[in-house]
């Protein structure tokens, strides 16, 4: 799956990406990224409450809210500038918070990276999602493509790594996807690795460290190559 994914990245997506970066001048594809994330954002506030952080999500309820009027629809982040910082919180998280093994690794057609227990936040991004509720295909389908392309865009540098760099490109992208996961999951301070040379070999979580389910989240980035290398899933 992870050939199938790599090809039609590279013969579809990349040659419609590379002309979309090409075409289109940065503050508009700026306008256009600030718009996707305003969209998803809702997601993040839902899930700050659900781990505890009333009152991050309220503030991420607000930063929607100022983007998505004063930000003329989430094409403008006037919220950052107002001290409502962006966050990245999913259901993926969430259950990690709650308990929840993260499962078998797994690659998803057409999605990328992902794992068990982040496969339900595939439904509650959905049902979070705005556009979800616009029954127009003929609006829904063109502004799906269009941030589909965006994110592409976003990621182009990451992937030109992987191919350039990475000895084994399926090993590298897994182990960085989990890395970022963890890293989330932990708001920006995951408790140390250690490695198990005795057993079977392989990264061992030191038996204390649960996920925080209080105090303010770390700020993150918009996924990290989540779907290639690795968002999002979305």
């Amino acid at each position: 799956m992870y050939v199938f994914n790599d090809k039609l990245d590279q013969w579809i997506l990349k040659p419609i990406s590379d002309t979309y970066v090409k075409i289109t001048p940065k503050p508009v594809r700026t306008s256009v990224t600030n718009f996707f994330n305003n969209v998803e954002y809702l997601n993040t506030a839902l899930n700050q409450f659900l781990q505890g952080k009333v009152e991050d999500g309220f503030k991420d309820t607000g930063r929607f809210l100022v983007n998505s009027t004063a930000g003329i629809g989430g094409l403008f982040d006037v919220a950052t500038g107002l001290g409502l910082k962006y966050h990245q919180e999913d259901l993926g998280q969430t259950l990690a918070v709650w308990g929840v093994g993260q499962g078998p690794y797994l690659v998803l057609p057409f999605i990328g990276p992902d794992t068990l227990r982040n496969l339900p936040n595939l439904v509650m991004s959905s049902l979070t999602d705005p556009l979800f509720y616009v029954s127009n295909p003929a609006i829904t389908m063109p502004i799906g493509a269009l941030g589909l392309v965006d994110k592409r865009a976003n990621e182009a540098a990451e992937i030109r790594f992987v191919h350039e760099s990475a000895v084994d490109p399926y090993i590298f992208v897994r182990e960085a996807y989990l890395q970022h996961r963890r890293f989330l999951i932990y708001n920006g301070h995951p408790p140390p690795q250690i490695y198990d040379n005795l057993g079977a070999g392989g990264l061992v979580p030191p038996p204390a460290a649960a996920p925080p389910t209080s105090g303010k989240p770390t700020s993150a980035p918009p996924p990290a190559p989540g779907t290639t290398v690795p968002a999002p899933s979305h």
